[in-house]
């Protein structure tokens, strides 16, 4: 180093202040890099992709590697520091260059390039590992040793480094993800994708049409209010029953009841009969990404709803589940709702006690408590626990509440009003 000048080695004291910034930056970049974004470019063949993520494979390695080198360059550069300032002030040259090169090492070579590399890691990434790769090769040795002193410390202190933690996501760390995912994907993609993870916390017993609600013929009235039904149906199936709903013997496809119709001289309640498809039971306890799966397995669209006791609690479509996804395909309101509401200029909204609490708070981007209780009437008995007076008040949740009308031991309509304004995401009918 005598022979050295001294520019020369305040250069080389420069190149090495560099390479510790590269160093840095390779670290950072290679640790907050998005590993399912590089996952993803590496399946399209790019092939800087490809060769991080094999550097990633094994990260013990990868930081040892840079560790080395930035802590070699760093001890390099401190001793030509040393020298350098012995050279131009002797023993106070030697404690200006120590705190030079301290805050010149923190600046330029730490916090500049680690958070130039944490705001664009690709970059950083692709770009080191050309030369990270190489050298890794080089270094093995070197690496291997310090990883193996490494590991044995850690087990004396029973810290076992053979334990792989797995990069999967839990559902509501994607739901998290989508959730903040605003600039990549639209809104409406958003809610269908939250509403898939929110399948399974959803029961058919939620979105079932209610029994008094089902549509069906009574093959034992006369033939020609059967027929009548049948030609006015605006359901792709109907339910056949004697007398009563709970004599249900089948489910009749309206299409295939018209070609038997065209096709055969004779119809009557025999072949329609026989034209029925037996009944799909569906427990009512059975969450809805669940049930997704048996419509398609089993091949069905419809199935009637029954309780533990197998009585029937009403009917489920595959259109009902795919519409908690992707929302109505008609309106943005039910029919049955949009006639069980009105809403009001002064912001409340008069509801019929039948009206589903889950659609209110689709409609009208409510909160309402759907837990238990599925209509309003249900969910104000069981708040209040006893049949209310007309004119009673009731504050539920973030809302108030107006008994406006009781009759056979049911709240029949009932003034809903927001403590809070909120933006109502249907219109008017």
């Amino acid at each position: 180093m005598e022979h050295v000048s001294t520019g020369t080695l305040i250069i080389i004291l420069i190149t090495m202040i560099v390479v510790s910034a590269y160093f840095s930056a390779s670290e950072t970049g290679m640790m907050t890099l998005n590993r399912y974004r590089l996952r993803h470019r590496a399946k399209q063949g790019n092939q800087s992709a490809r060769r991080v993520e094999k550097l990633l494979q094994k990260p013990d390695r990868l930081i040892g590697l840079v560790l080395i080198g930035n802590n070699l360059v760093n001890i390099l550069a401190s001793a030509l520091a040393t020298i350098v300032g012995m050279r131009l002030h002797g023993d106070l040259g030697v404690a200006i260059a120590t705190g030079v090169l301290t805050f010149t090492i923190l600046l330029f070579a730490e916090v500049l390039p680690k958070t130039f590399a944490a705001l664009y890691p690709e970059r950083i990434a692709f770009t080191s590992s050309i030369l990270l790769t190489p050298l890794q090769k080089v270094m093995f040795p070197l690496v291997w040793l310090l990883n193996g002193i490494t590991s044995l410390v850690l087990r004396l202190f029973g810290i076992h480094t053979n334990v792989r933690i797995s990069d999967a996501v839990s559902k509501d760390e994607l739901r998290a993800i989508v959730n903040e995912s605003q600039s990549q994907i639209s809104r409406r993609n958003q809610d269908m994708l939250i509403s898939v993870l929110d399948l399974e916390k959803v029961t058919v017993d939620d979105i079932m049409v209610p029994r008094n609600e089902i549509i069906g013929i009574d093959v034992n009235g006369d033939w020609k209010s059967i027929m009548r039904q049948l030609t006015h149906s605006p359901h792709g199936r109907i339910v056949l029953y004697r007398s009563s709903l709970d004599d249900a013997i089948g489910m009749l496809r309206v299409r295939e009841a018209y070609r038997l119709m065209t096709e055969k001289k004779e119809f009557n309640k025999e072949n329609l009969l026989r034209a029925a498809d037996k009944i799909y039971f569906v427990p009512k306890s059975t969450p809805l990404n669940v049930q997704l799966v048996k419509f398609q397995r089993n091949k069905e669209k419809v199935g009637i709803v029954v309780d533990e006791y197998g009585d029937i609690q009403g009917l489920v479509t595959v259109e009902d589940i795919l519409e908690e996804i992707v929302g109505d395909f008609t309106t943005s309101m039910s029919p049955t709702l949009a006639e069980e509401v009105n809403p009001q200029s002064d912001g409340s909204v008069l509801i019929d006690g039948t009206a589903n609490v889950r659609e209110l708070n689709k409609a009208f981007n409510w909160n309402l408590p759907a837990i238990e209780a599925r209509t309003i009437n249900g969910m104000l008995l069981e708040e209040l626990e006893e049949i209310p007076e007309i004119g009673t008040q009731v504050r539920v949740s973030h809302y108030e509440m107006e008994i406006l009308d009781v009759q056979d031991n049911m709240i029949k309509q009932v003034r809903v009003k927001p403590i809070k304004p909120l933006r109502v995401s249907v219109e008017s009918h």
